[in-house]
Parts: C-alpha cells; sequence; structure tokens
C-alpha cells in the first residue's frame, strides 16, 4: 500500500497562499467544527511553487486553512502533489446564479463591459476549445437569451484581473452555486428565480500557478482540482498541530503515526471511484 498513498506533509499555515478569492466569513462554519472535534478531518492539497520561496498554492481546502489562520494554529496537515503530477487534473466549474433579477445582472455588465459585452444566438454551440481567444465568458439567462463578455487584454494576468471585477458584479447580489451545467435548460428544475448561469474558461494548472504566485487570485468556485489517491477523513489531533514542538519534529511524531495507522490496519485504499453515503 505505501507506493500508493499520499503524500502527507505538516506545514507551517503562513507558507499556504491562495489561489482565488473567497470570503473570510465562511471559515467560521469551520471553525465551530474543528474546535468542537478537536480534528482536522481532510487535508487540503497543495503544490509547491518553483521559486525556492517553501511556498505551497493551496488547490483545493482553502477555508481550511483560512480557518486555520484565524484560530491561530500555527501548522496544518497538508496534502502535497507536485504540479506536474500525472494524478492532478484541473476541470473547472461554471457559476449558476439566483435570486437576482436577470435584468439587473445584464445591465450591470453592460455598463461595466460597454461594447465587450453583447447578445449572441443561443443555439450556437461551439466547444470551448474552440471559444475566440478574446472571449471572457458565455452567459444564458432564463429566457433562453445567451451573451458573450470579450477582452481585448492577450496576457494571462489581465485576463484573470477581468474575470475577478466580472465575478465581483454578481458575487455580492445573487445566491451561486458551482455546476457543470452550460446551458440554463439544465438547471430549470434545481433552481427557483433563476438569474443566469455563467460559463467560464478552461485553465491549466501552470496557468493557476503563475497567477497565484504573483498574487492574482481568480474568482472562487472557478476551479476544480482533483488528485489520485486523495486522503481523506484523516481526522488528525488538533493539538498535534497548535503545540509549541518545532516543525520538523510534528513531521517525524506525523510519519510515526501514519506508522501506527498502517499496523493497526486503520487505513484502507480504495482504487476505484468510491461513493459515500454518510457526509
Amino acid at each position: 500500500m505505501a507506493a500508493t498513498l499520499p503524500t502527507l506533509r505538516i506545514l507551517p499555515v503562513s507558507a499556504l497562499v491562495p489561489h482565488e478569492w473567497h470570503d473570510d466569513q465562511r471559515a467560521w462554519p469551520l471553525i465551530e467544527g474543528l474546535r468542537a472535534s478537536g480534528l482536522l478531518r481532510n487535508p487540503p492539497i497543495v503544490t509547491p511553487f518553483e521559486d525556492g520561496s517553501g511556498r505551497y498554492m493551496v488547490l483545493d481546502g482553502a477555508n481550511r486553512s483560512t480557518a486555520f489562520a484565524q484560530i491561530g494554529i500555527p501548522h496544518i496537515l497538508t496534502q502535497v502533489v507536485a504540479a506536474s503530477d500525472p494524478k492532478l487534473k484541473l476541470k473547472k466549474w461554471n457559476h449558476v446564479l439566483w435570486n437576482w433579477k436577470p435584468e439587473a445582472l445584464i445591465e450591470a455588465l453592460r455598463a461595466a463591459l460597454g461594447p465587450d459585452f453583447h447578445e449572441l444566438d443561443s443555439h450556437i454551440k461551439r466547444k470551448q476549445t474552440r471559444w475566440p481567444k478574446k472571449t471572457l465568458v458565455w452567459l444564458q439567462t432564463p429566457d433562453g437569451k445567451a451573451f458573450i463578455a470579450r477582452t481585448q487584454a492577450t496576457k494571462l494576468a489581465e485576463r484573470a484581473a477581468q474575470l475577478a471585477k466580472l465575478a465581483e458584479l454578481y458575487l455580492r447580489k445573487a445566491e451561486l452555486d458551482r455546476t457543470t451545467a452550460q446551458r440554463i435548460s439544465e438547471l430549470h428544475d434545481q433552481y427557483q428565480n433563476l438569474t443566469a448561469v455563467v460559463v467560464y474558461p478552461p485553465f491549466k494548472v501552470s496557468d493557476v500557478l503563475e497567477l497565484s504566485e504573483a498574487g492574482i487570485l481568480l474568482p472562487p468556485g472557478v476551479t476544480r482540482f482533483t488528485v489520485s489517491p486523495r486522503a481523506l477523513r484523516v481526522n488528525y489531533p488538533l493539538a498535534e498541530l497548535a503545540s509549541a514542538a518545532s516543525l520538523d519534529n510534528k513531521n517525524e511524531s506525523l510519519q510515526r503515526w501514519i506508522k501506527q495507522r498502517m499496523s493497526t490496519k486503520g487505513m484502507r485504499y480504495y482504487a476505484e471511484a468510491t461513493v459515500l453515503y454518510d457526509e
């Protein structure tokens, strides 16, 4: 089993860098859960920057790392994966919006983007790999109308900054969920008071690393990182992470803890895709 185990490592919370911006208030439910259980259940997934800084980009689990920072725990258990690991996959989410009038969204986008935002034929279906390079996002409203936002920017950082500004227009106004849907017709039965579905462009892992390293954050809930195998239900004691021991000593203790879990058959590896019904 050892060859297939995830790489678990305790890192300084201060060394973790987000790749998307988020509301710090979302960490409070996690803080309450952490304090009640005294355990870190699922470690964040991180990948190291290649600049020698000792920093790591958070791929998944930004709210957990934020919760640790707010509690004041200096170190956090993480699952470390190399950006070049073929088992690290980056897909994407789109945004489904509701509880804001579609007309208000369209008006706000027109005011912000001017001629770079316009309606187009909703029947046109084109794979994202064939989108024009100037496309920022594509969106559709409940009446079936489709719109496209374009940009004149050619640099990745400029495009990402524009995406963040675009998302900011609705993040404070509408309710939001992540979705894989690309057509509003896929969502009518799931939401009331639909506003729109906003379809984002795909990114590469190297794109996200470049942006994060430069301090440029993507809108929340756009990237979807997965890795296999994934360390879940680790349930590592917060007391170990919050102790005054050195980082080296904490990682030595972690390795002893992992070996003990293995020797007592306290770990299980699932080679197949698994669905859990007790979340």
